[in-house]
């Protein structure tokens, strides 16, 4: 395993802006090594469990790679944060103008910060063949475990199954999305894939170890390392329009009855909004369908109009 800095900005007034990268595996007697995968951790401020994913990945890579599991000339990069500003300061986005960095991507180079920033983290990592980003939503909540993919022409569900994960979710991309880092490696002919486990800003060990699980079989898969685990699911793939969305009718507190993942049936009580001064119950969310739960708000307040479930349907009923 060798430790590099992949990008760095002189502070002002505080330590240095680094991007910290740990690479396995090269090529055999001195010679160059096939940029074969990246893995990519959090970019957000309030991503623990991304980082938390990242750093067991590090953890088992290293110990394979000291077995000689890791196949002559191929290379691995895992990069655990790119962005520790934000980390540190328990902020999500970048902490001077509130930008995304994940929506900065190929990034410019004499652009905004966060615009330098994405551009030295693409131009590092562009060139592998395979992306993998540990993904967070832009909303709170808990998510089924699942590989998500950008429809852009260039996807491989086939590809994606490897991972042996419950579902592929393929994602028809927004405008804002064309400035993902996901979007943008499949753009630039990388096979890229978003990994989302169970939770965010809370650690759950088991989604994780889960989570690295399925990319070590993958990377099994494409010959990339002699690992042999267990195989997962057969993969479920579904487009992410498909879900079916649950909104709130009012705001409040709001208690959460299913989990992630749960099956449930049509018209099961999945959750009450109650007034935070009389405990009166303002709504009680029903399912509408039967099926799986791919996502579920863990926020204690609700706002009006958001969505609070997202369910799978299923297609047996």
């Amino acid at each position: 395993m060798k430790e590099e800095i992949l990008y760095e900005i002189k502070g002002l007034y505080r330590d240095d802006f680094r991007i910290r990268g740990f690479k396995f595996g090269g090529g055999k007697d001195g010679a160059a090594a096939e940029k074969s995968v990246c893995v990519i951790g959090s970019m957000r401020g309030n991503e623990y469990q991304q980082i938390f994913s990242c750093s067991h990945l590090i953890g088992r890579l290293k110990a394979l790679e000291e077995k000689g599991k890791i196949a002559d000339g191929k290379e691995i990069l895992v990069i655990p944060c790119a962005n520790p500003y934000s980390v540190n300061v328990k902020k999500r986005f970048w902490t001077i103008d509130n930008t995304d960095i994940n929506r900065m991507f190929p990034g410019y180079s004499l652009g905004e910060t966060t615009q330098r920033i994405a551009d030295g983290i693409f131009r590092t990592v562009k060139d592998y063949a395979f992306g993998i980003q540990f993904a967070s939503f832009y909303m709170s909540g808990n998510f089924v475990p699942q590989v998500r993919m950008m429809k852009t022409g260039r996807e491989n569900t086939e590809l994606a199954k490897q991972f042996g994960m419950p579902y592929v979710v393929l994602h028809n991309p927004r405008p804002f999305d064309t400035a993902t880092l996901n979007y943008n490696w499949q753009i630039w002919e990388t096979n890229a894939f978003s990994i989302y486990t169970t939770s965010t800003s809370a650690i759950d060990r088991k989604s994780a170890d889960s989570a690295v699980d399925a990319i070590l079989n993958f990377l099994s898969k494409q010959g990339i390392i002699d690992y042999k685990g267990y195989e997962g699911y057969i993969s479920r793939v579904v487009e992410s329009r498909d879900f079916v969305n649950v909104r709130s009718e009012c705001a409040g507190f709001f208690e959460c009855f299913v989990a992630a993942g749960e099956k449930v049936r049509k018209n099961q009580l999945l959750a009450a909004i109650t007034d935070p001064y009389t405990a009166a119950v303002l709504q009680e969310i029903r399912s509408e369908e039967n099926g799986i739960v791919a996502f579920a708000h863990n926020e204690i307040l609700i706002y009006q109009n958001a969505a609070v479930f997202k369910i799978i349907r299923d297609i047996n009923t």
